[in-house]
């Protein structure tokens, strides 16, 4: 299934979502807590608004808020809050903190570490709650004698100082006695515990941070399971039979008396009922592309939008019918209500939309759909002529109706009852109206229109326009997707015929030689097998630039494994290295490097065979795992090519270019010292390790000399 359908499933990292979600109004902030003096990451709204600080500011401050320290602030708290940080413990404080406008504020402060999947501490979460108002009656509590040598000072008129004296308090700094940290002995216990029932937050459960795929409970359901797409393909087989069978029951107002098909359709209700059931417990997608999998979402999502609908259309209508003695126009109604089933046509197209793309599946389903208008048409067309073969008024046949004609030219003509029901009696079977129906509207559909079957009445002429502007539409929708179906299955066939049609006219037009024309021809083709007409670069270009270096990596991970000179290498520096590396292919045949050419790359041979060639010797044979190039981190010119390199069979080469390969050895100096260490050139273009000529001159010389010792003998003694 495409990945777009599936919506957003990659594993994410929905710490701060989740936090801000489970302290809603709180203020918080976060720090880091592998870092020294836990350097503020994170700060909402909330904690701005409470301190005055931007979020600017706040960043890179410590998280023990050091930074909100002044003249009144407590120095045994201050002590014990960095305790709690050194010791990656959880705990809460009274501390007196001053705002940026330098107004002293009381603050219940609570301080607990977030871990990681690895159970590591590498994060504090920082709470903060504004006790000032809450604080200052109890404080004056504590001052009761003094407050009660006050005349007139009642506890309303405290409470109503307290406030008044909190609001005033952006104007004048408040005095050292009113803002001291209260002892345990001067708060009385329910207080103290009524309190702490306002402010704990210890119940809240904090996420971790770890990235994890979006988690679904056991009992709910992928819309992409392995269980899911069969099962979605069974209700759309049952949905299209539905689609068929409703209609016909409904035109040709059959009574389902026949047990076979009874119990089929009671089946199909039976399984309908059981997707209602599955369709509660099957995740969707939101409106931001990510996938739902709330239990209380799925189901008001559900109830709201299909429940009615697949309710209604999976009652048991033909049992009703069948065992039920009711009149004509309650099993008509009955018979009616079975065409909401149809509804649910639409809903499993939408489910399965999710499967599909151009192919196979889309041509069967499109001509699936042509069928069934057709069958539609059909129905449609016989319920016309039914209703019309016989005048209601006069209760005469009407001869100019198409099923008098069909009955005529079948031999089974219509037929009065004077003697028994006083009814019309006789006419062409039902399988023989059926099948005519059918044939009329397909050839209709289809803009054929034989004539034995054709319309006279005024509602037959007006059917049948309006059938033909809607088989106009549908050809035309249906068979030019046909056309598009097969374009798109045929795509990379097509490419690759036209790409070698246009090298053997460029290979015609300009009188190519035949040798170098059929090196050319296997070049292209088995190229083309290799990389199945895929432009890498071009799909490379498309992806993300962290997605493409870690695809680069996975590309040249037989070269980053294989040769020891990349095993210091870091993460980061081998992602870099990878960017600059490039995949060649060569046929049989084909000359990598020319004698006297500019070695600019350094090749890794990962598959295949390559010869060495001097002075048309072959001074080396290189395999699997070889290395060939130039040695040019360390030489400060660029070297011309000693050698002929050609190719024996087949070969895959990794390349990396003389400008990559410089520009990441510059910036990761110490991979540069590994990396010329440890490597190791199979084959060093730039040296000249056989003179051919030379050792043949030698060997001249020598021969020359043997020669004349032989001829004029050296004196004795000499």
């Amino acid at each position: 299934m495409p990945g777009g359908k599936r919506g957003l499933v990659e594993p994410k990292n929905t710490f701060l979502g989740n936090l801000v979600q489970c302290t809603n109004e709180t203020s918080f902030i976060l720090g880091n807590a592998q870092i020294v003096e836990w350097p503020v990451v994170y700060s909402n709204d909330e904690f701005c608004k409470l301190s005055g600080f931007s979020r600017t500011e706040v960043m890179q401050k410590s998280s023990t808020c050091s930074f909100m320290y002044g003249e009144l602030t407590d120095k045994k708290t201050t002590d014990k809050v960095k305790e709690t940080f050194a010791s990656y413990e959880s705990n809460c404080f009274e501390v007196l903190l001053y705002r940026k406008n330098r107004v002293p504020v009381w603050f219940y402060m609570q301080v607990a570490p977030i871990r990681n999947e690895n159970d590591k501490v590498v994060l504090f979460l920082c709470t903060f709650k504004d006790l000032t108002v809450v604080k200052q009656p109890i404080e004056y509590e504590s001052t009761k004698d003094k407050d009660e040598s006050t005349p007139g000072c009642t506890k309303f008129g405290r409470l109503t100082r307290a406030l008044t004296h909190n609001n005033r308090n952006t104007s004048h700094h408040t005095t050292p006695q009113e803002l001291t940290p209260m002892s345990r002995h001067e708060v009385s216990q329910p207080k103290q515990s009524h309190l702490a029932e306002v402010l704990q937050l210890s119940s809240i459960i904090l996420p971790q941070y770890k990235q994890e795929a979006p988690k679904t409970p056991s009992h709910i359901i992928l819309p992409y399971c392995t269980f899911k797409t069969p099962w979605d393909w069974v209700i759309l087989v049952l949905t299209y039979y539905t689609a068929i069978m409703v209609p016909y029951n409904v035109s040709f107002i059959t009574k389902l008396n026949n047990f076979v098909w009874l119990v089929l359709d009671s089946v199909v209700d039976v399984i309908f009922l059981v997707d209602i059931v599955l369709d509660f417990h099957t995740t969707f997608m939101g409106p931001g592309r990510e996938i739902i999998s709330h239990p209380k979402l799925i189901r008001r999502n559900f109830i709201k939008i299909w429940f009615v609908i697949d309710l209604l259309s999976c009652l048991p209508y033909g049992i009703i019918i069948a065992f039920m003695n009711v009149d004509e126009g309650i099993h008509r109604l009955f018979s009616y209500l079975k065409v909401v089933r149809l509804l649910h046509l639409g809903r499993v197209t939408h489910k399965l939309e999710h499967y599909l793309e151009y192919g196979a599946a889309v041509l069967v389903l499109l001509m699936c759909v042509f069928g069934l208008v057709a069958h539609w048409m059909a129905c449609i067309w016989y319920s016309i002529g039914h209703y019309e073969v016989i005048d209601e008024v006069t209760n005469n046949i009407r001869m100019d109706s198409w099923l008098y004609h069909l009955a005529i030219n079948l031999g089974s003509p219509y037929s009065y009852n004077a003697s028994g029901s006083g009814q019309w009696e006789g006419g062409p079977g039902k399988n023989s109206l059926y099948i005519a129906s059918l044939y009329f509207t397909m050839t209709s559909l289809t803009t054929i229109g034989f004539g034995n079957i054709a319309p006279t009445t005024d509602r037959e002429k007006i059917f049948s326009v309006a059938m033909m502007i809607v088989g106009s539409l549908l050809y035309a929708a249906i068979f030019g997707n046909v056309t598009t179906i097969f374009q798109q299955m045929y795509t990379n066939t097509n490419r690759k015929h036209k790409m070698l049609t246009d090298v053997r006219d460029f290979l015609k037009l300009y009188q190519v030689p035949n040798e170098l024309r059929e090196r050319l021809m296997d070049s292209i083709v088995s190229t083309w097998s290799m990389s199945k007409g895929i432009d890498t670069e071009m799909v490379l270009s498309i992806c993300p630039k962290d997605m493409r270096a870690d695809i680069c990596v996975h590309l040249n991970r037989k070269v980053f494994s294989e040769h020891p000179a990349f095993r210091l290498a870091s993460d980061r520096c081998l992602r870099s290295l990878a960017g600059e590396f490039q995949t060649i292919h060569c046929a049989p045949g084909d000359l990598t490097f020319h004698t006297g050419e500019s070695v600019d790359t350094l090749c890794f041979l990962v598959s295949g065979s390559l010869e060495v060639i001097q002075d048309n010797e072959v001074i080396a044979i290189l395999g699997k795992g070889d290395v060939l190039g130039d040695m040019f981190w360390n030489e400060t010119t660029l070297a011309y090519s000693c050698f002929n390199v050609r190719a024996l069979t087949y070969c895959d080469l990794h390349i990396i270019k003389r400008e990559g390969l410089l520009k990441v050895l510059d910036f990761y100096t110490s991979f540069a010292n590994s990396f010329s260490r440890n490597l190791i050139l199979t084959c060093n273009l730039r040296k000249r390790e056989y003179d051919g000529m030379a050792a043949r001159c030698q060997g001249f010389l020598l021969q020359l000399n043997l020669y004349l010792a032989t001829v004029h003998p050296a004196p004795s003694g000499s």
